[in-house]
């Protein structure tokens, strides 16, 4: 079993900059590919980015790219998501997962977190 806890959201404006951390706990970290998907209300869980468990070969959402980094650090078992540049259709809430294959497709995760909100102000 693996537990994720997102935190690092909150209220931004438009062109702003927020970092996302995920801190996780239980089986080995490192196994895990990471990543990060975004739910804005009325709207579907979509993919944002995701990292290989050896924090090689990143890769991002059209939307996101060049915008939004992830990264990860094994030794503090964290996976964090810096956002910059922040457009007000950001918005939504942020969830962070971990899964055995580096994916962009939800069920391919087994493990997810709660979700932090990022609203983001015009």
């Amino acid at each position: 079993q693996v537990q994720l806890v997102e935190s690092g959201g909150g209220l931004v404006q438009a062109g702003g900059s927020l970092r996302l951390s995920c801190a996780t706990s239980g089986r080995t970290f490192s196994r895990y590919a990471m990543g990060w998907f975004r739910q804005a209300p009325g709207k579907e869980r979509a993919f944002v980015a995701a990292i290989s468990w050896s924090g090689m070969s990143p890769y991002y959402a059209d939307s996101v790219k060049g915008r939004f980094t992830i990264s990860r650090d094994n030794a503090r078992n964290t996976v964090y998501l810096e956002m910059n540049s922040l457009k007000p259709e950001d918005t939504a809430v942020y969830y962070c997962a971990a899964g055995g294959g580096l994916s962009r497709r939800r069920y391919e995760y087994d493990y997810w977190g709660q979700g932090t909100q990022v609203t983001v102000s015009s």
